[in-house]
Parts: structure tokens; C-alpha cells; sequence
């Protein structure tokens, strides 16, 4: 870590200073995320079920003929709040770090009443751009296949991979994906975090995660990479394996955010 830069833009930001960081401080930030974990792993489990649990909820829901081509979008997309709903791993890293007690009961208590509201307001806007993903993603499959709902899973996989619109409906749809998570790591890559740790208010979240973002670009592009990475190998065995991931991954975004944000 080196350079400190206060962000300015036209009017008085709100945001924070932040620092320039590197491939060495991703590398920090997921050792110690999975330190916590192993030094918390009865706690983060049992935070963690919800995740494999509402996968493999979202997995049989489209077992529907009408929703099987939302299966992509709706296991990529719920990548979109994983910033959001790892709000306690991160007050559990942080009463670590002050060596307090870490049960799973102190898991969301150090939270005040504008650090609610501020996560909330957060929260609202992770949950529009996940809407948001849906749509285009519906909107894209009805251009390209009108009313034709696959009879199965397999049908629809062989005929997404073997056709020319399948093949479009894999581009087109990456790309859109792509730009929604660009989006929400901009906006999210440090102000969740910050709320928890800070108690600030969502504007100077946003904006702080912004000038983070626009500061580091290649790095936090390169973490982007990492969490999509993990989250897929999460995701392979039926979601179960995002109860590994996703703690892990909590917690090393709360040390990233202590490496980003000036004290």
C-alpha cells in the first residue's frame, strides 16, 4: 500500500481517503479472511447455510420449463448481494481484530440505527441492480427464443450450446452480466464494510467504494475476478460448496477494506 489520495470530484465528496493497493494485499486480505474462517468456523457455518440453501431453492424453482432459462441469471446473479448479506461476517472480522467475543450471537450487535438505515439504503440498491439483471437477462432470452419454453434442463443446455442463438444468448448475456457486476463491485467493493466498521452514512459508503474503485481499477477488477472464480467453484457441487466460499470470502473483503480505506 502506498499513496494516500483524497477523492475530489466537482462538488464536496463525501468520500473517504483511500489508498493505492496491489496483487499483495488481495493475497493478505483472502489469508486472513481464511484465517477467520478457520478461527470461526462453527460461527460462519451456521451464518453461512442460508447460501446453499437458497441455491438449491433457486435451483429447483427452475426446474419449471418457463424458469430453467433463468437458472444462469439467477445463480450468477445472487453473486450481486453477496456484498450485502455478508453483513455478518464482517462485524465477526472486525470484533476479531479487537479481540472480542466472536460467537455468532455478537454477529450483527455492534450495528446503530444509521448504520441500519445506511444498510438498507445499500442493500435496496444491490437488490434494483439484481432486478435490473433479471430483466435484461429475461429480455434477452425472448429476443432471441420468443414464447419457447425447454421441456428440460438437458434440452435447454444442448440447445443453448449447439445453435446459433444459444450461442448469442452466451454472449449477449456474459456481457450483460459482466456490466451489472461491474456496477455492483464499484459500488460495493468497500462500502458495506465501511458502514459496519464506521457507522457512516450511504452516501459516503457509495462514494468512498467509488473513489476506491477509480483509484484501483486493475487490482479490484482483479479481485472481481477472484470472488466470480471462487463463487463458481462454490456453486459446482449444488451450491453446497458456498459455505466454504462465501464466509471465506466475507471476511477477506472486510480485511480488503482495511487495506483500502485510510484510518
Amino acid at each position: 500500500m502506498t499513496t494516500l489520495h483524497a477523492v475530489t470530484h466537482g462538488h464536496a465528496s463525501a468520500a473517504l481517503p483511500v489508498r493505492d493497493i496491489g496483487a499483495s494485499d488481495l493475497k493478505a486480505a483472502l489469508r486472513a479472511g481464511f484465517d477467520d474462517f478457520l478461527a470461526m468456523p462453527t460461527h460462519v457455518v451456521f451464518i453461512s447455510l442460508i447460501y446453499p440453501i437458497i441455491g438449491i431453492v433457486l435451483a429447483a424453482l427452475t426446474f419449471d420449463g418457463n424458469l430453467i432459462p433463468l437458472l444462469f441469471p439467477l445463480a450468477s446473479g445472487f453473486a450481486l448481494v453477496g456484498p450485502f448479506a455478508a453483513v455478518g461476517l464482517y462485524e465477526l472480522s472486525r470484533r476479531r481484530e479487537a479481540g472480542l467475543d466472536t460467537s455468532w450471537a455478537y454477529a450483527f450487535s455492534g450495528l446503530r440505527r444509521r448504520a441500519v438505515g445506511s444498510l438498507v439504503a445499500v442493500g435496496g440498491l444491490l437488490a434494483t441492480i439484481f432486478a435490473c439483471w433479471l430483466v435484461v437477462a429475461e429480455g434477452l432470452y425472448w429476443a432471441l427464443y420468443d414464447s419457447y419454453a425447454p421441456a428440460t434442463f438437458l434440452g435447454f443446455f444442448h440447445e443453448v450450446l449447439t445453435t446459433q442463438r444459444g450461442w448469442a444468448l452466451i454472449l449477449l448475456g456474459n456481457l450483460a452480466g459482466f456490466a451489472f457486476s461491474l456496477i455492483t463491485l464499484a459500488v460495493s467493493v468497500v462500502s458495506v464494510p465501511l458502514i459496519v466498521g464506521r457507522h457512516v452514512d450511504a452516501l459516503t459508503a457509495l462514494e468512498t467504494s467509488i473513489a476506491a474503485f477509480r483509484q484501483n481499477p486493475r487490482t479490484l477488477l482483479a479481485w472481481g475476478f477472484i470472488v466470480a472464480g471462487m463463487l463458481v467453484l462454490g456453486s459446482l457441487p449444488l451450491f453446497v460448496g458456498l459455505a466454504v466460499v462465501m464466509p471465506v470470502l466475507g471476511h477477506a473483503t472486510w480485511h480488503l477494506y482495511g487495506r483500502i480505506v485510510a484510518d
